[in-house]
């Protein structure tokens, strides 16, 4: 027994870590489709270690028969073809921003807000939430639980591949032109992201926050079901692979610091790497390849009542998007919401 699960955006950055990360973790599967633009027909792409696959059309695919959609084309294309595919029967788990704050589509963090796939409606769409926001929910919700948060500050650090591989490549050809005395080309970002910090990602809004700021608000109070504000400033750093954040969080409840290092070591999604010692914290660098939101620089803030600050780093691929999908799907296996074909 097993599922037909077809990948779309199969070429993107994402796309090749969903198809890694299925084999890697025995997801049962009958038959995977790669799926891109007419400009990818006919690539190969590598399912785990032994099979490759040949990319297919997404304009004209069919999704008739097929169980999981696992998508990351980009926002308007999912817009045409998740609903499409959702209409065919195939229930959608979509990583971009098209479908996150309507009301009727679920946004899962598995370890935070697994319950919410039984929500899931005739609309047949899950959302997987932004990168961001969903390495630092796994870190809050452990401490919401003990504690009860009431507000969070948060800044980001984060790496170039969020904007996808054309990010990654720029990031990559100003870096080695800076050597050799070549003037940046500046064309994903606002301005040179070698060597540079850019505190600006999506568009501006009209109170000065940027998209990307607004959504780990709107995000966070949606997934966790509570009232939480947060403030968030987002930067992108000149990093390949893996977002951090600095976290200050302001509680209704009096902190124990004991108790939070317990309910963080004890908590699933999360590991806590926290030694006040040379190297004693985790970096960007480190998280790469890994599935867990890394905990660092536990400490008591002492400006606010009940307040407690922490550092987290995660690989925004895996865990930001793709392990993210991957892991809803499983959980709604789990739920019993799922039922796998006869092979």
């Amino acid at each position: 027994m097993g599922y037909r699960v077809a990948v779309a955006g199969a070429t993107g950055a994402v796309g090749r870590e969903i198809l890694k990360i299925l084999a890697e973790r025995d997801f049962p599967v009958d038959q995977v489709a790669a799926l891109a633009s007419a400009r990818s027909v006919g690539q190969e792409i590598s399912f785990g270690d032994k099979r490759v696959l040949k990319v297919q059309n997404l304009e004209t695919f069919d999704f008739t028969g097929w169980d999981i959609g696992l998508f990351s084309p980009g926002a308007s294309v999912s817009a045409v073809h998740a609903p499409r595919a959702a209409a065919a029967g195939c229930v959608v788990i979509d990583n971009t921003s098209q479908f996150r704050m309507e009301p009727d589509v679920p946004l899962v963090v598995p370890e935070v807000n697994a319950n919410a796939l039984k929500k899931l409606g005739r609309r047949r769409i899950i959302a997987n939430p932004n990168c961001s926001t969903i390495q630092m929910v796994v870190a809050l919700q452990p401490l919401h639980e003990l504690f009860t948060i009431k507000r969070v500050v948060v800044s980001t650090y984060q790496a170039v591949s969020g904007a996808g591989k054309e990010g990654m490549d720029e990031l990559f050809a100003q870096s080695k032109g800076s050597f050799v005395g070549d003037p940046p080309t500046v064309e994903q970002f606002t301005k040179q992201i070698a060597f540079n910090l850019i505190p600006h990602i999506d568009r501006f809004m009209e109170d000065g926050s940027t998209k990307e700021e607004w959504k780990m608000t709107v995000e966070t109070r949606k997934i966790m079901g509570a009232d939480i504000s947060v403030f968030a400033t987002c930067v992108r750093v000149p990093v390949f692979v893996g977002h951090s954040e600095s976290v200050v969080v302001e509680f209704e409840e009096p902190v124990d610091l004991d108790r939070a290092r317990a309910a963080l070591r004890e908590a699933e999604g999360v590991v806590l790497h926290d030694k006040r010692e040379d190297g004693g914290y985790v970096t960007p660098i480190e998280c790469v390849g890994e599935d867990a939101s890394y905990v660092s620089r536990l400490r008591i803030d002492p400006t606010v009542p009940n307040g407690l600050a922490f550092w987290c780093v995660s690989d925004n691929l895996r865990k930001g998007a793709a392990l993210n999908a991957v892991q809803i799907a499983e959980a709604m296996i789990a739920l019993d919401l799922l039922p796998a074909r006869a092979a």
